[in-house]
C-alpha cells in the first residue's frame, strides 16, 4: 500500500537507524520527524499533516503516542495512526493488540491492514500555570494510579519497566487519603461523592494485563468511570477480589456480565464529567503527571482517530 508515511519518533526510545532497519521494502514516500522534550509529537505531527501524510507513525512511549493522536484528533485529520510501542507502559498498544517488542511487526501496520476508529478523551484542568486542555487515549484521573506515576523511581523504571510501579504502591497508598469532591455527570445535578481514586477510562487494560475497567471500549462513544474508596485491609481484599474474580476471571466465561461494583468501588459510564476538589490533587493522563489541580472536566470525542 503506497502513500505518504510520516514517522514521528522519540530519539530517547530508539534510533532512526533501528527503525529504518525494521522497515519493509516499500515504494511509499517516507518522511521523518524527531520529537523533543519540549514537543513530544504534536508539532511534528502538524508538520507531517501539512506535508500531506496519509499515515503517521508514532514511535515512542505513551507520551509520544498521546501527543500524535491528540494532534490528529484536534485537526480532524484523515491520516491513519500507526503505533510503534517503545515505552514501559505502552497502554494504548496493549488495548489495541499492537505487537510489543516487535519493531518489524508494529511498523508493518503502516503498510497494510485495515484501520479502526477510536475515541479520545479530553481533559481541561486548572493548573498553577493556567488552564490546559489535553487529550488522553487510555485513562485519566487522580488517586493511587496518579500517585504511582509520581512516586515511581525513574532509575528503577528504566531497568525493570512497568514492575517499577509495584515498588511505588506502598507510597502511593500513603499519599491517597479519601477525599470528598463534587461530581457532575452529563450535565445532571452536581453530587457530593468520596474516594481516594477517581479514574475515567477510554480503555480498560493496564500493565500486566490488569482489567481495571472491564467494560471500557475505545470505540463506543462513552467513558468508563471508577471511584475507589477502600481504606482498611478488609476493604482492599474485597476490592482486589472484585477486580481479579468478578471483573476478571469470571467475565472470561460470562462475557455478558457488566462490571461489578464492591462496597468500596463504584463503576459508571458517562460522556462528560466535571470534578471540583477541596484541595489540589495530582492529575494523571495516560501515565503522565499533568500537575496538581482542584477542578477539571473530562469529555469524550467520539470517532477521533483512525488506528491501523
Amino acid at each position: 500500500m503506497a502513500g505518504r508515511i510520516a514517522i514521528v519518533w522519540n530519539p530517547s526510545k530508539t534510533s532512526r537507524e533501528d527503525l529504518e532497519a525494521a522497515l519493509p521494502d516499500t515504494e511509499a514516500e517516507l518522511s521523518w520527524y524527531e520529537t523533543s522534550p519540549d514537543d513530544p509529537g504534536r508539532g511534528a505531527t502538524g508538520e507531517a499533516l501539512a506535508a500531506g501524510a496519509d499515515v503517521v507513525v508514532a514511535a515512542g512511549g505513551d507520551g509520544t503516542v498521546r501527543a500524535v493522536a491528540e494532534r490528529l484528533a484536534h485537526d480532524g485529520a484523515e491520516a491513519d495512526l500507526v503505533i510503534v510501542p517503545l515505552g514501559t507502559g505502552n497502554l494504548l498498544a496493549r488495548n489495541l493488540d499492537v505487537p510489543i517488542g516487535d519493531l518489524e511487526g508494529a511498523l508493518a501496520r503502516a503498510f497494510e491492514g485495515e484501520s479502526r476508529v477510536i475515541d479520545l478523551g479530553w481533559v481541561e484542568a486548572d493548573l498553577a500555570e493556567g488552564r490546559v486542555r489535553q487529550a488522553f487515549a487510555v485513562i485519566a484521573g487522580f488517586g493511587i494510579d496518579a500517585h504511582m506515576i509520581v512516586e515511581t523511581d525513574e532509575d528503577l523504571k528504566s531497568r525493570v519497566g512497568w514492575l517499577a510501579y509495584v515498588e511505588s504502591l506502598g507510597r502511593a497508598l500513603d499519599a491517597s487519603d479519601v477525599v470528598e469532591f463534587d461530581l457532575t455527570v452529563d450535565g445532571d445535578a452536581t453530587e457530593r461523592t468520596s474516594g481516594h481514586t477517581f479514574l475515567v477510562g477510554n480503555c480498560g487494560t493496564l500493565q500486566g494485563g490488569i482489567r481495571l475497567l472491564p467494560d471500557a471500549d475505545p470505540s463506543d462513544g462513552e467513558l468508563d468511570v471508577l471511584v475507589l474508596s477502600a481504606e482498611s485491609a478488609g476493604e482492599w481484599l474485597e476490592t482486589i477480589h472484585s477486580f481479579v474474580w468478578h471483573n476478571g476471571i469470571r467475565r472470561l466465561f460470562r462475557s455478558g456480565d457488566e462490571a461489578r461494583s464492591a462496597d468500596s468501588t463504584a463503576h459508571s459510564r458517562a460522556r462528560r464529567l466535571a470534578v471540583a476538589l477541596p484541595e489540589p490533587r495530582v492529575l494523571e493522563i495516560d501515565g503522565e503527571d499533568l500537575g496538581e489541580t482542584r477542578a477539571f472536566t473530562i469529555a469524550i470525542q467520539p470517532d477521533a482517530v483512525r488506528v491501523r
